[in-house]
């Protein structure tokens, strides 16, 4: 059994990334997390694009442990707002991860967009660096629509505000099983079996 590292401490994303290799029946890997490796300094996030973040992580975490490692880096691009938050969007309203400020904050920001200009994308890129520094790095767009207020308990982050195309319930009325099949991290996460099954041997 290979161990791979997927470079969080998010235990939602190490339960997602499991779910996606069973369904897909890609068995020979254990998934760990940061929490169950040795501690060594992360570096912060800095990239421009989705891609460097994902990539800086993930090879962070292959050189400091020596395991092959998956990274993730997403966020929301909303069309009103250029592309914003984009690479911002966990740090949004100023501080890491407050995902209740982030969200009011950029319903604040398009308040006034009528509803046939509130498209966007969650966009998620993903990188995997094997211990010889080999790189293997995807995207996955996830198109939708921005809504005016809050629904559903399911998911993190703006999933209450988003709802995909041609769907009418928000991604957090979603089941997990329901968001894996059709998410920006799904759709990553996918694009990389390849490369992960070759690990798996």
């Amino acid at each position: 059994m290979s161990r791979l590292l997927l470079a969080t401490r998010n235990r939602k994303k190490l339960v997602e990334l499991r779910r996606i290799l069973d369904a897909e029946g890609v068995t020979g890997l254990e998934v760990v997390g940061l929490a169950d490796v040795p501690e060594f300094p992360e570096a912060p996030e800095t990239g421009a694009t989705f891609e460097e973040n994902a990539v800086a992580k993930a090879a962070d975490a292959a050189r400091a442990t020596g395991l092959p490692a998956v990274a993730d880096d997403s966020g929301l691009e909303i069309d009103a707002l250029n592309g914003m938050p984009g690479v911002l969007s966990a740090r949004w309203a100023g501080r890491h991860g407050d995902d209740q400020a982030n969200l009011e904050l950029v319903l604040g920001q398009i308040t006034d967009v009528p509803d046939e200009r509130r498209g966007g994308a969650f966009v998620s890129a993903a990188a995997l660096v094997r211990p010889d520094a080999r790189e293997t790095v995807v995207r996955g767009e996830w198109r939708g629509t921005i809504i005016r207020e809050s629904r559903g308990a399911n998911g993190f982050g703006y999933d209450p505000i988003f709802v995909p195309e041609g769907g009418t319930a928000t991604s957090a009325e979603l089941s997990p099983e329901e968001k894996d099949a059709d998410s920006h991290r799904g759709r990553a996460l996918r694009l990389l079996l390849p490369a992960l099954r070759e690990l798996a041997g």
